[in-house]
């Protein structure tokens, strides 16, 4: 394909020179996205928290547990161990964390 390795030395450093704009536009577009997509995700976990606080307000659960999940939706922290959801304990629900408007 060369006759000599200046001419292929040659062909390669245009070749580079060429794809450089690329590359540099390729990772910017990709840093961009990324950021986007974090930002995008922040959005819907803050939109999240905001249906469990309404669904919290109207059936009237306003446990413990429902507090931790307002907490850790309203964090940026991630807990590997958040779920199970909600977590009852052996003893059974404080009375903080029962529901009133399922009492019968």
């Amino acid at each position: 394909m060369f006759a000599t390795s200046a001419e292929r030395a040659t062909f390669l450093k245009t070749r580079e020179q060429n794809a450089l704009p690329y590359f540099r536009w390729y990772r910017r577009e990709q840093t961009s996205m990324a950021d986007e997509t974090v930002a995008q995700l922040r959005q819907k976990i803050a939109q999240a928290r905001e249906v469990i606080a309404h669904l919290m307000d109207k059936a009237a659960f306003n446990g413990a547990e429902a507090h931790r999940a307002l907490d850790y939706f309203g964090s940026n922290a991630f807990k590997k161990d958040f779920l199970p959801w909600p977590r009852h304990t052996d003893e059974g629900l404080r009375p903080e964390e029962l529901n009133a408007a399922n009492d019968d």
